[in-house]
């Protein structure tokens, strides 16, 4: 059986409109996944939800389980991915309440179990990781939001720090210099480790708040629920077409 996957990120730790079938925990050789997964059907297509922070909302970004994640929805039948993720807007399109889907990454993190070819190897193993995010999925999103009449933004380089704190306007100084559009806390190693296990893999970013000194307002919580609100509202929509297409 293959199943396309949604991992859910801040803002969905449920999938509206989702009827559920049943609710799975897997162990995995890495430890327990970050909630139990939840299969069912979503306008009359199959698929399996992760909550990626778990339900309730209680795993910080350096603390989630990536490699037992991505392998219980490897073992689970997941053939694809659909990542979703409230980021910083960094570049002056990715305004709060867009939704973009990224097409490079750079990653910031550190101290974070990043691969499944560590140990017992035959041989050392290296994937080829030029083009982070699968093409076809991502063009299928793109697709999606067109046919939902939602104006999305279809590219970006994602950064993504290591959390839980939010960046300082320096470092998105940085982060800018490099060739970062947006700014997360979740896109590393979940992608690479997707690609590990051939499992193809996109991400919807829903843009929460401008990044550090973008604006002279200090960053709150409020600020990010709100328009979290605003982006999720799009994103159902855009999902809907998407699992029928």
């Amino acid at each position: 059986m293959t199943l396309m996957a949604i991992i859910g990120g801040t803002g969905l730790t449920r999938l509206p409109d989702l009827t559920i079938v049943r609710r799975e925990r897997i162990t995995t050789p890495y430890g327990d996944p970050s909630s139990e997964l939840v299969f069912g059907h979503f306008h009359q297509q199959e698929l399996v939800f992760l909550a990626r922070h778990g339900n309730p909302h209680i795993i910080p970004p350096h603390k989630i389980n990536y490699r037992a994640n991505i392998w219980a929805l490897k073992e689970a039948g997941a053939a694809s991915i659909l990542a979703i993720a409230a980021v910083g807007g960094i570049r002056a399109d990715m305004v709060p309440g867009k939704i973009a889907v990224p097409n490079q990454i750079i990653d910031y993190t550190y101290g974070r179990p990043h691969t499944f070819f560590e140990t017992d190897l035959e041989l050392v193993t290296h994937v080829d990781f030029t083009h982070p995010y699968s093409p076809w999925l991502r063009e299928k999103i793109l697709t999606a939001a067109q046919v939902a009449g939602v104006s999305i933004i279809d590219d970006g380089v994602y950064g993504c720090t290591q959390g839980p704190r939010l960046e300082t306007a320096a470092e998105i100084n940085r982060m800018e210099r490099d060739g970062c559009d947006l700014v997360g806390m979740t896109g590393m190693p979940e992608a690479a480790l997707a690609r590990e296990l051939g499992i193809d893999y996109a991400c919807c970013a829903v843009i929460a708040n401008w990044a550090a000194g973008k604006t002279a307002a200090e960053i709150t919580m409020m600020e990010i629920e709100a328009n979290l609100v605003a982006g999720m509202a799009d994103l159902t929509s855009i999902l809907r077409h998407f699992v029928q297409a």
